[in-house]
This record gives structure tokens, sequence and C-alpha cells, in this order.
């Protein structure tokens, strides 16, 4: 099977923004208008293509990245729509890393949000170029220009207005293009679908000129032949403005931003225009960078279809007709079906089976998927996310995808001794779809422990239970997922010795605990001089301690943020082994444990609340009751915005108190930030807690 689209006009794009801001109705848009669909799906009446997930439709937010492609202008534009809630970033990381570029979307009333800066960190983390929509400029209090400059100051970005919204009596009724200095009034009896062009109305005309000029300063800046033009004073024709930009943009110098409303059937074919001209190809990327699986040397791959191949499993899906469904990116070489292909991160050689394209939730059979495209294959073992698919004769290492750790956890029995026989493998296929769900096994009370992003994560996944796999289970209480570290540092000398009827075990270390930086985990040095301990047995000593770190001292929580130093140590030449290593490293690690002045972590989330001014003090008073800190607020017209942090485990539960506080009338969202000490009190109520419960658990009735 050919190309279906030349490499030079496809564009890989997500759509990435603060939940309810829209971009769920954009892409439904996006479907009507490119004649993907033929009728308008709407997220409020549980129609959206792309929210087909029963838990989507009833709860009218975004769950799992959804991906189509649709056809504009000559151009194939594979796109794929992520969530808003921060429970589902994973959703958001994986897309941005097999993304060429990203539309970022802020509610033309709500401006920048915090998980706007929390998507906009993320595609930056991965230098993904971005053009921004400002949507919702319908809605009252909606304030084009001052989302702009929330954006520029907020995000810290090089923002260029492409478009200024156009109002009819105080009505949104179309866009004004400052590029050709048009007016686009669209058709409320065709969904927008058609428009008409006209001069911009005389009382907007100074404006759009001051804003055009600003445009061509802004593009002049970054682009030295413009700049010339620009310094002598000659005219900059609009194909020669639209060069400048999108050079500009790839190199993320700037980000181009349209206007309008989705609902409103207003101003979104003009973003697809922007998406054709602004945002990257594959073609105009470097060529991707992995390793040699022999030597560890970089290797490149170039973006052509007879290259070698070198793909990225970036989704694994669970179908309950075609079983696992493998979501990838070719970056180089052709995906073919009945192909072998060498899965690089695991070490073996697969057979591709059927090859799909998907909309949304609808597979179309491929033969083929080449160079650029995002495709889907049926099975591929024990592929995971974040796995190389790559040409088994030119094999490469593509870098992996990484994920935050859990915050929260609950424990869960089976309902019935037939659901305890399915629960097993069900969440085996949750977990291997989500790689921010860990399922785990509490050695002390022997209990299934799910851990995820939140309350809303952990709710959903639970609801897929009973769904899809027919399975019940009891849940218990949150659990806050504590840490522990050291305050100071401390030295230990270490042996150990066992004897036995034939060779014994011998083992010395001299450890250096010290404080590490937040989020740093384990940074093992090894400081050893002269062959004291033999080079061998020294993965061994970090493996002892990175067991010794998985139960803490103070409650047994995870010890993190250490920094561990081999200072010295002895070894016998017959006595020593691995093992002996590892029991000694292990030791002496909790011996420095207790001396280095442990403290308990507690995970802190940030909060924003928004609502009615009279209702500021008793959101603030509350928030002050569960140890928050008000950090700063913002008047928007009759609603208060308030921005602060708490710990975690004093928000279980906040959704419905703050509904009962303000009568329904206040919105909120938080997210993970980092750990902070526990206050002493507090830390004595969470270990005398912790010893309760597992004595209570792991007491043998009489």
């Amino acid at each position: 099977m050919s190309r279906l689209c030349p490499l030079a006009r496809v564009r890989n794009i997500g759509i990435m923004a603060h939940i309810d801001a829209g971009k769920t109705t954009l892409s439904e848009r996006i479907l009507f208008y490119t004649g993907r669909t033929h009728r308008l799906g709407e997220v409020h009446d549980g129609t959206a293509t792309l929210d087909w997930m029963a838990q989507e439709r009833e709860r009218g937010i975004t769950i799992t990245s959804a991906s189509t492609s649709v056809e504009w202008n000559g151009h194939r534009i594979n796109l794929i729509d992520t969530p808003g809630h921060v429970d589902f970033t994973v959703e958001v990381e994986r897309s941005l890393r097999v993304l060429d570029g990203a539309v970022a979307l802020f509610c033309g009333v709500g401006g920048v949000e915090p998980q706007s800066v929390s998507v906009w960190r993320q595609a930056a983390k991965y230098e993904v170029p971005v053009i921004a929509f400002v949507n919702k400029l319908d809605r009252p209090g909606s304030d084009y220009a001052a989302v702009v400059e929330e954006i520029r100051q907020q995000l810290g970005a090089n923002v260029v207005p492409l478009t200024l919204p156009l109002f009819d009596s105080g009505e949104l009724c179309g866009v004004i293009d400052l590029m050709t200095q048009r007016a686009r009034r669209f058709d409320v009896s065709s969904h927008g679908a058609d428009f008409s062009e006209e001069t911009i109305p005389e009382a907007m005309q100074a404006e759009a000129d001051a804003w055009r000029a600003r445009l061509i300063e802004k593009a002049s800046e970054v682009d030295p032949a413009l700049f010339d033009q620009f310094c002598h004073g000659e005219p900059v024709q609009v194909a020669e403005l639209r060069r400048a930009l999108r050079r500009a943009t790839l190199g993320r110098l700037v980000v181009p931003v349209l206007c309008g409303s989705a609902f409103k059937n207003i101003g979104v074919q003009m973003l697809l225009d922007a998406v054709v001209d602004y945002l990257p190809s594959p073609s105009d990327l470097p060529p991707v960078i992995g390793k040699c699986l022999t030597q560890g040397t970089d290797l490149e791959r170039v973006a052509q279809d007879d290259a070698p191949l070198a793909a990225l499993a970036f989704k694994v899906q669970t179908d309950r007709h075609m079983g696992k469904l493998i979501y990838f990116r070719v970056y180089s070489g052709t995906m073919r079906t009945g192909a072998h292909v060498l899965n690089a991160s695991r070490g073996t050689c697969l057979r591709v089976g059927r090859l799909l394209e998907m909309h949304a939730n609808k597979p179309v059979i491929r033969e083929t998927i080449p160079c650029g495209e995002i495709g889907v294959a049926v099975g591929l073992g024990e592929t995971v996310t974040g796995d190389t698919l790559c040409d088994p004769d030119h094999p490469i290492l593509l870098e992996a995808i990484e994920f935050p750790s859990p915050v929260l956890s609950v424990s869960v029995a089976p309902a019935s001794r037939a659901d305890r026989d399915r629960l097993g493998e069900a969440l085996a296929r949750l977990a291997e779809e989500d790689p921010t769900f860990v399922v785990s096994s509490d050695p002390e009370t022997k209990e299934t422990v799910l851990s995820g992003m939140g309350e809303l994560h952990i709710d959903i996944l639970l609801d897929r239970l009973r769904r899809e796999f027919g399975v019940a289970v009891r849940s218990g209480p949150p659990q806050v997922a504590y840490r522990e570290t050291i305050t100071t540092a401390a030295t230990v000398l270490y042996k150990h010795v066992k004897q036995t009827g034939g060779h014994g075990q011998f083992a010395q270390v001299e450890l250096t605990l010290e404080p590490g930086a937040p989020g740093s985990g384990l940074e093992f040095v090894n400081a050893i001089r002269g062959g004291a301990i033999p080079k061998e047995y020294i993965p061994a000593v970090e493996k002892g301690i990175i067991d010794a770190m998985q139960k803490g001292i103070v409650a047994g929580f995870p010890v993190v943020d250490v920094k561990a130093i081999l200072v010295d140590g002895k070894a016998h030449e017959v006595d020593s082994s691995d093992l002996a290593f590892r029991i000694c490293a292990n030791a002496a690690f909790r011996q420095a444990f207790v001396q280095g002045a442990p403290q308990l972590l507690e995970p802190v989330v940030s909060l924003h609340v928004a609502a009615p001014t009279h209702l500021m003090g008793a959101v603030s008073g509350d928030l002050a009751a569960r140890r928050g800190r008000v950090a700063g607020t913002e008047l928007k017209g009759e609603i208060c915005e308030i921005h602060g942090m708490a710990p975690l485990a004093e928000m279980f539960g906040y959704a419905t108190s703050l509904r009962t506080l303000t009568h329904g009338q206040a919105t909120f969202t938080m997210h993970f930030e980092h750990y902070e000490p526990v206050p002493f009190l507090i830390a004595d109520r969470v270990v005398a807690d912790r010893r309760a419960a597992s004595e209570k658990k792991t007491k043998v009735p009489g």
C-alpha cells in the first residue's frame, strides 16, 4: 500500500488544555469541518465521537487520549485529543512524547489555569512547537487581550496573535485575520461551515492595524530576512510573513495565537489553516536519536520510508473484541503486516499481526504504516508503553517515556469467590494500559493495593473493573503515599559475618548517608579507592541499599532523596560474595538511616479554587482548617480565584465538602506538587495509626 499523503504534508498534533477549556468540543468541530463526521458531536449530550468510553460520556470529561486522522487542504492531520484532568496526566505525557506539534487551548474567561501550566511544561520538555487558541470568547466575561497577556506573562511565551474576535451587537460573530486584514463572519445555519469574507468594520480598523503592526514587529524580531525589510520600511507580503512565522514557530521562538468559539462554530477553520501553515511535518524535525544495543553509542534514524524501521510504542489498550492494541509512532522506515520486528526494550522478536488506523474506537485495517504516521498493532506479545520496535537487522533503542509516581492508594478485596478468580487478570490488564496505575500486595496484611494519581483516577479504574471485566470489589479508605528521608549526614561501619559448614559469608562496608535534593530518589556514589572492595561486588552493594529503601524505619514507608556514599570496606577472597555484600549494605543503610535523624514526608497538592467573591472567606477558612496555605487570590468579575497548597491527606472528599460549603457554586482543581515534611504531632499520629493497623490486620484470632 502506498503512502496516503507525502511526508511533508503530514501533521501529528495534540490538543492540550486545562479541564473544561473545550478540547473535545474543538476536536468534534475539526472532525465536522474536515468531513470526517457529518454531524456535530457534543460533550454535554454524550454524542462526542472522541469521548467513546461510557465513563467519559456520563461524566462529560475526557479520560483517555483518543486519536483520529483528518484531511485539510491537501494535508493529513493525525490528531490526538488529550484529557485535561490532572489525574490522567499520563495520557498527555505519552501523547506529547510522539507528537510533532500541539494546540494549546485556553478558556477566554479562565485564561491560564493550573493544568494549562502543567501541559505547557510537558510540551516544553519534549520541545514540541505550539500554537494557541483562545476559546469560549462568546461567554460573558471573556477577554481575549487579557488571556494573551496571561499566556505571555505566566507561561513565558513569545505570543504572536494572528486573529482578533469580531463582535456584532455584543455577540461573537466572527474573527479578524490580521495577516490578510480581512474579517470572516460565520454562518449560523450551516454550523459555521460557511463564512463570508468582508472588510474590517470601520470601528475596529484602528485596533486591527495596531495588532497587525505588533505582529510584523514580533515576526521581525526573530527572522533576520524580515527584520531587514522591517528596518527599511519595506512592505511585508503575507506569504513572506507566513514563512517567517513558520520558521520561528518550528524553532519554538514564537507562539502564534488564534481565537474563536468552538461551541459557537467560530474560528476553527482558521485554526486548521494555522496547523498546516505553522506546525511541523515529520520531515521538518531532526533525525530521531537512539542507542546502539551493543555499544551504547548514539544512532540516528532519518524520517524516510525506506530507512530501517524505528518506532515507539506509546500506548496499550485492551479491546474486548480485538484483544491487546499497541499504539505506536513510526520515526523511520515502514511497519508492515506480517513482518518481524525486534522489541529492543525486551530483546524479543515479534511478528506483526493486523495493522490498524484508529478513529476514536473504530478501526480501519491498513497493510502498512509508513514513516511519520501513527498506527495500531494487534498483539505484539509483552510490548508495553515506552518500548522500541525496530528492524531486527538494524537494532536501535529509543528514549523511553517517564511517568510520575502514584500519590494515592486504596486497598481492595473481591466481593465474591468468583470475583477473586478474575481480579488478578483484570488488574494486570488495567495496569498494562496505564503506567501510573500500580498494583501491589501489602506483605504484612496480604491485601491488594491499588495506587494511582488521585481519587478520580482510582474511582474510574474501579468502575472499569466492574463494567469491562465484570469484577466487583470492596475498597478501603484512601491511603496517602507517605515517604521517609533523613535530615542530617551519618556514617556507619558494618561487618557481616556468617559461618556455615562450607563457605561462610563475609563483607564489610563503610557507608555515609547524606540528605539528597528533593525528587532525587537515590544517588549512589562509589568512593572506594585502591580496590578495598572488588569492583564486581559494587553492584551488590547498591542493590542492598535499594532493598533497604523499600521500607523505612519510621513507619515502613519507602525512602527517598538520599545520597549514599560507599567510603570503604573489606572483602574475603573465599567467603565474600554478591549475597554477602547485599546483606551487609542493607544493614549498614538501615543503621545509618536511624542515625540520620529520619523524618516523614507527605505529598502536597497545588490547589486552584474558583468561587463567588462573597464565599471567599468561607473557602479560605476551610483550606486553613485542612492545613492549607493560600498563596494568592485573583478577582475575575464576580468570581474569586484562590491559589494555594495543601497536604493530600487533608483533601479527601474535598469535592463534596466544597459543594456543600458553596451550595454548588465553586469549582476546583488540584495536582501533585511535591513532598514536604510532616509536622511532628501529625507524624506521630500517622506512625501510630500505621502500626495499629498493621497489628490489627496481622493479629491471628485466638
